[in-house]
């Protein structure tokens, strides 16, 4: 059935009254320095995933790689000081001079420590700044002489709050970035090659000055029109870039395992992308969409039917019948998941046979779940068009729609595998808004006559059985495909246990914010979670450590380990980088 997002895999849609909200938006009370952070962390993410920064957490980083980086970072730090210079010129209120003046002889001390800790062994006299960071030095030139869209030079007071929007951006990706690489190298070893860089980015210290950037981007931005601080998001967000061409830049010279699209031989492997849909693309399952579309639409009163139409339930009748469908889903799910727990013992491994056999008594009950929904008749009588608009207008997550426009830009393959009940009309109708109009679909179907719903569903994929067997079928019929012998290399996106049989047997098993039934029921049958940055940083340090291996073959299907990740941002960098 199609899923919400109180259940483990599945379950009938409830009224729209029971929809939940969005989380609010973050306001200007926050401060813009948060504000700002906020909107762009996703952005963040794409650094985190570069080559340079996974193979320094690995450790496997090559000196000669490091010590470019160390050189051109000194370019940067000296350029941060000098922009702090001319912010200090600009601004009239003595404190905010003050803090500025004391952010700027930190960045001095900064330049003063790397050379201290690195010139003599890694920093070349000779270095010359290379294009990346060139053209960071261009961006932040040409913000402080007021030459960028929607700055006044006159308005120099402006200037200050400007200049520290873009800084201020750079440092907090740095802050991020040292306490994430921080946390994994704690967790591995204390003897790492580049503990020393790694400390002094996740030091408090650093941290500090961080926060103290912000207070003074905040406090230089309060008298600001919102048109203003449009500028300044827009000049945050363009520093992050900037730091991230940075990285990119860097001439990282071992085998790096991202993004993960990049490093397949095209000429023996193909890139093949698997997700569920409901709640893993959506922010609600297409269930509930359906039932608040029969709700919408439904009559007041009884109907007599005419010719070529279906009698609809009126509006109290409806409400009624998914009331009580929803109330026997959730209820009957929670025990038939206690019953198959209790049933079978704990695993310290992976027990795909056992879990494969314990899901068979959820499909039993998935299928007795739709056949309820069909004997009711609560989808009978809707129309196509409404279905179609109803498409159009389903939210997906964010990031979502981009990840899978990314997917159509690199040629690679992707499928959609869905208990939704209508597949062709409606998950079809979410993509074409993005211009996807290629997308391989694998759902049920409602059943029409002459575009109205006989209330019938032409049940294709009902269960985890079902998913996992659509999945093995289309890696084998791709393994096949003409002269076309490519080895897949399978990643598998989803976020319920309807989804956990082929998370296990795909490459790459990712799951998007896991919610609890799902964590229960894996980890009983001896399946671990790990976060996905942390798995990546792993399988960098074992693609170098084994001479010759292809680092997309180091990601195994039924290794008894899935990776869950925060958002579809971090699986986008992840699988196909910025």
């Amino acid at each position: 059935m199609a899923s919400t997002s109180s259940s483990s895999s599945s379950k009938p849609p409830p009224p729209a009254s029971s929809s939940s909200n969005p989380p609010p938006a973050v306001g200007n009370a926050d401060g813009i320095a948060q504000t700002c952070w906020v909107k762009f962390r996703d952005e963040a993410i794409f650094a985190l995933y570069t080559p340079l920064i996974v193979s320094l957490a690995s450790g496997k980083l090559k000196v000669e790689t490091f010590r470019h980086c160390i050189a051109q970072d000194v370019y940067f730090l000296e350029l941060f000081a000098t922009a702090f210079e001319f912010a200090e010129a600009y601004v009239l209120d003595n404190e905010a001079k003050d803090g500025i003046k004391e952010l700027r002889k930190i960045t001095r001390k900064k330049i003063q420590c790397v050379a201290r800790e690195w010139r003599s062994d890694l920093i070349r006299d000779d270095a010359t700044p290379n294009p990346a960071t060139t053209k960071c030095t261009n961006f932040f030139l040409a913000i402080t002489s007021g030459k960028i869209d929607g700055i006044k030079p006159s308005e120099k007071t402006k200037l200050a709050a400007y200049i520290l929007g873009a800084i201020t951006s750079c440092i907090r990706l740095n802050a991020y970035i040292g306490k994430e690489v921080r946390e994994l190298f704690c967790e591995h070893e204390t003897n790492h090659r580049y503990k020393k860089w790694i400390e002094s980015y996740s030091s408090d210290s650093f941290q500090d000055f961080c926060l103290q950037t912000e207070k003074l981007l905040d406090k230089l931005s309060v008298a600001l029109t919102v048109e203003e601080l449009g500028i300044i998001e827009r000049l945050y967000s363009q520093g992050i870039k900037q730091e991230i061409e940075f990285f990119l830049a860097q001439p990282v010279i071992e085998k790096a395992i991202v993004p993960l699209s990049g490093e397949h031989n095209l000429e023996e492997r193909r890139l093949m992308i698997f997700s569920n849909f409901d709640l893993t693309c959506t922010c609600v399952d297409s269930g509930s969409t359906l039932a608040d579309l029969t709700i919408e639409t439904a009559p007041e009163s009884d109907q007599i039917p005419i010719e070529n139409q279906f009698a609809r339930m009126t509006l109290s009748a409806l409400r009624d019948n998914w009331k009580v469908i929803a109330n026997k889903y959730r209820d009957g799910l929670e025990q038939c998941i206690e019953k198959l727990l209790l049933a079978t013992e704990k695993a310290e491994k992976l027990n795909y046979e056992g879990l494969r056999k314990a899901l068979e008594q959820v499909s039993d009950f998935e299928k007795e779940a739709n056949l309820r929904v069909i004997e009711s008749g609560v989808l009978k009588g809707l129309k196509l068009e409404d279905i179609r608009e109803a498409g159009e207008l389903l939210e997906l997550q964010d990031g979502c729609m981009n990840f899978f426009q990314t997917i159509k830009k690199k040629n690679a393959d992707v499928h959609v595998i869905s208990y939704c009940w209508c597949g062709y009309y409606l998950i079809r109708s979410v993509f074409l808004t993005g211009g996807i109009d290629d997308l391989k679909v694998h759902a049920n179907e409602l059943e029409f006559e002459e575009s109205l719903s006989t209330g019938g569903i032409m049940m294709k994929v009902q269960s985890p059985i079902d998913k996992v067997e659509a999945f093995d079928k289309i890696l084998l019929e791709s393994s096949g495909e003409g002269n076309d012998k490519k080895k897949a290399v399978s990643v598998y996106i989803g976020d319920a246990v309807g989804d956990l049989l082929c998370l296990l047997k795909a490459d790459v098993g990712i799951v998007l914010a896991p919610i609890e039934s799902l964590i229960s029921v894996a980890s009983h049958f001896g399946v671990k979670f790990v976060p996905l940055f942390t798995g990546v940083v792993k399988k960098q340090r074992e693609c170098v450590e084994v001479e010759g291996a292809d680092s997309s073959s180091t990601w195994k299907g039924l290794s008894g380990i899935l990776y869950t990740a925060s958002s579809w941002a971090e699986i986008h960098a992840f699988v196909f980088g910025s």
